[in-house]
């Protein structure tokens, strides 16, 4: 992680880094390695077969898994489809890329992935959904071809903005943008590539294609435990959490009571097969081009997504349905068949991955890590936490601001702008996030700071944890060039 950095050198790095790549490229000619990059909205990290899901089919992801790596903790550092997909872009948490909700537009001073690879020799594509800067679909900066829509798009019948021109398509949106990267892949020229395929699915409200709709019509999704309204389940649990049970992202208030819990769940997961269906094709069109084991093909979504969890759907939280997703990675002339790896690895690590496996330096601008020495099978020096952090939105809002840290055996949730618990979790021996171990030392009753009622009221070891993950958040704040309290917190 590096300090702030000043957003006027962004671009003067990335220029410099590429000029110095493409010069070595003109003395050495090494190989650049082709990347495809799949990003489904709103997947849940168990959403697949080989994850144990007690009903859904994906035959295609299950391949994928089963020829290449498996990143076993795998996060997101904001948990929101646009400051999520900016961190895909830069490598930067959202307090620096200041895409802090779904209607902030990315700036344009502000490098990203495809405008390095871009200028330095690569084809570019962008398919499907966008979703930084409100209704816009103009095409974006470092894009030879571009094919998106407005906002959250539609399943239907969509309207795409191709390189600028609009046309309504005929058909199920998650095969038109697959028809798109294929043909992309087909006739890509001599340069190597970086396509993006960016889905609309699986955001709500959930709409299979035809040829699934109805396929899981007698399967029940199993209620997880924490889902039930008892006061053991919200022992411990910050007072706005159970009162979201019936707000727009609750089980008892779902998206104003226009659905059920059960037909919603029966309903994602019946979108979700066209996703596993594109998956297929696009594998199929590299292996018929002769590019499957030379490409680089990653697979993650934009963030998780709650299903009952502590009475939640949707995202946002810091909890782990909401902030883990797949993460898949597919390239048999370096990736083991059948790996898995268990570091702790984030969204902000995608952009320093695609540069260096394009032969490119990433900026020191960049907070991420390349994820090639985890995929070659390295054990490089790696991080032992993530931030997290969300801010608070007017639309939504029920959920507050917070910042938090993750461990591979902790996590710490800090609110802010609200007088309730914070949240400490062992989720190596607590994985459903049930016993918050700060709970019974904060008291409504009781004034002051909380963090001095925790210091003076709670056990010893408890304590020690507290003051731990404590000093950890401050300093991934600091080293990420945020401050203990974020300037943005309390801005809208």
């Amino acid at each position: 992680m590096t300090d702030s950095i000043p957003r006027r050198d962004f671009m003067a790095q990335a220029a410099a880094a590429v000029a110095v790549a493409t010069h070595a490229h003109a003395a050495s000619t090494p190989a650049r390695r082709n990347i495809v990059f799949i990003l489904i909205d709103d997947m849940r990290f168990d959403s697949m077969g080989f994850m144990g899901h007690p009903f859904l089919e994906t035959p295609n992801l299950d391949a994928l898994a089963r020829g290449g790596i498996v990143f076993e903790r795998a996060f997101v550092t904001t948990s929101l489809c646009s400051p999520s997909r900016a961190s895909m872009l830069t490598g930067l948490y959202a307090h620096s890329h200041k895409v802090y909700d779904n209607k902030s537009p990315l700036d344009d001073a502000i490098p990203t992935f495809p405008r390095m690879l871009q200028e330095a020799g690569y084809r570019t594509a962008f398919v499907g959904k966008w979703h930084m800067g409100g209704d816009t679909d103009d095409p974006r900066p470092g894009f030879d071809y571009w094919s998106s829509f407005r906002g959250q798009g539609v399943y239907v019948d969509p309207t795409f903005n191709t390189n600028g021109q609009r046309k309504q398509e005929a058909g199920y949106v998650t095969d038109l943008i697959t028809d798109k990267a294929v043909a992309f892949l087909r006739e890509r020229g001599d340069s190597p590539i970086c396509l993006y395929v960016s889905h609309k699915a699986v955001h709500a409200e959930f709409h299979p294609a035809g040829r699934h709709k109805g396929c899981y019509a007698d399967k029940t999704y199993p209620h997880p435990a924490s889902m039930a309204n008892t006061d053991e389940n919200y022992c411990g649990k910050p007072a706005w959490v159970r009162a979201q049970r019936h707000s727009w992202h609750g089980v008892d208030g779902m998206y104003n009571k226009e659905t059920d819990f059960d037909s919603f769940a029966r309903d994602y997961c019946e979108t979700m097969r066209a996703v596993d269906d594109s998956v297929g094709r696009i594998v199929e069109t590299l292996r018929e081009q002769g590019l499957l084991n030379s490409t680089l093909f990653v697979f993650t979504s934009d963030n998780g997504f709650q299903f009952g969890e502590h009475g939640l759907i949707d995202k946002r939280t810091m909890y782990e349905a909401s902030i883990r997703v797949p993460c898949i990675a597919h390239c048999p002339d370096f990736i083991k068949p059948g790996a898995k790896c268990g570091e702790l690895t984030a969204n902000i690590d995608f952009a320093p991955t695609f540069l260096e496996a394009a032969g490119l330096p990433v900026p020191s601008s960049m907070q991420g890590r390349s994820l090639l020495p985890l995929m070659r099978g390295e054990s490089p020096e790696w991080r032992d936490s993530i931030l997290y952090e969300y801010l608070w939105e007017r639309s939504f809002p029920q959920t507050p601001t917070m910042l938090g840290v993750r461990t591979k055996t902790h996590k710490y949730i800090r609110y802010h702008g609200v007088w309730d618990f914070y949240e400490l979790y062992d989720v190596e021996k607590d994985p459903d996030e049930m016993t918050n171990l700060l709970a019974g030392y904060i008291q409504d009753s009781e004034g002051g700071i909380l963090e001095a009622i925790i210091r003076k009221k709670a056990p010893d070891d408890v304590k020690a944890l507290f003051e731990d993950m404590t000093n950890r958040l401050n300093t991934l704040l600091k080293e990420s060039g945020c401050l203990q309290e974020p300037a943005w917190i309390g801005t809208q």
